[in-house]
């Protein structure tokens, strides 16, 4: 991430980013949301410096400055401030930069620079590629008993973190019920008019290798089949909220989940 507040604090601090982190933690709070709501808030454009920061950031960079410089340190602290179930470990605690090669040949460099540029996004790497993964992402890979990846932006959320090495190993040798959950919508700048299929496909193109064995799919086209032809089980519902944008639906999904793993067990 090096848009927005994250992308200002990465560069000025030389902190990870701490926008991703933060929503992971909002959504497994059991804070009040008088506090989930203070960390998403965000500056408004007449905010002077602050403008466009996300208060929850500030509040992680304020945590890591307390913390020695210790990212881990001020997640774990943030963790117990939002009073979270679970934890929250990124991939990797080196700082990368994610680059595309697109259509044409060309090579963008940073997120940002990869949503805005226009053309087809052929492939994503890291820069540079050979970054330790976190010990505890591992871990918690080895001993899960079923693993969601997704949904999220394809080329920006989702498969860079599958290109830290030893994460796609480690999701490959796992035996927990592995699922993708693909997303209900395209994304502009980035999955334009692609399918379900071609969402899966994507992915297996840049990692390389079948880290994931059931896709989760919303109702409507395109049909499982093409899924199906990849390799994958497909497992079709109706996944949709749309109280206010068009999401996933937690409850569905969880549903949907826990079925596959009660039907595997």
């Amino acid at each position: 991430d090096d848009g927005g507040s994250s992308g200002v604090l990465r560069k000025e601090k030389g902190m990870i980013p701490p926008g991703d982190i933060r929503n992971c933690l909002v959504a497994l709070a059991d804070a009040e949301k008088a506090m989930t709501d203070l960390f998403q808030h965000r500056f408004g454009r007449n905010s002077g410096t602050l403008s466009g920061h996300s208060t929850g950031n500030l509040l992680i960079a304020a945590l890591v400055d307390q913390s020695g410089g210790d990212f881990e340190a001020a997640v774990r602290r943030a963790s117990d401030v939002l009073a979270i179930r679970g934890r929250v470990v990124p991939a990797t605690l080196a700082t990368v930069t994610l680059k595309a090669v697109v259509e044409g040949g060309d090579e963008v460099s940073g997120e940002v620079n990869i949503v805005k540029n226009g053309k087809r996004i052929l492939r994503v790497f890291l820069d540079p590629a050979n970054v330790e993964p976190h010990p505890e992402a591992l871990e918690s890979i080895r001993t899960a008993d079923v693993i969601c990846i997704g949904p999220g932006s394809l080329y920006t959320s989702i498969i860079p973190n599958l290109l830290v090495p030893g994460i796609a190993q480690a999701l490959k040798e796992s035996q927990a019920v592995k699922v993708y959950v693909c997303n209900v919508m395209t994304q502009p700048g980035e999955s334009d008019a692609m399918t379900a299929s071609e969402h899966v496909a994507a992915i297996l193109a840049n990692v390389g290798t079948k880290i994931f064995d059931y896709v989760l799919l919303n109702n409507g086209e395109p049909g499982p089949d093409r899924v199906r032809a990849l390799g994958f089980y497909p497992v079709v519902d109706n996944l949709m909220n749309e109280s206010d944008f068009v999401r996933h639906d937690p409850l569905r999904v969880a549903s949907r989940v826990i079925s596959l793993m009660d039907k595997v067990a």
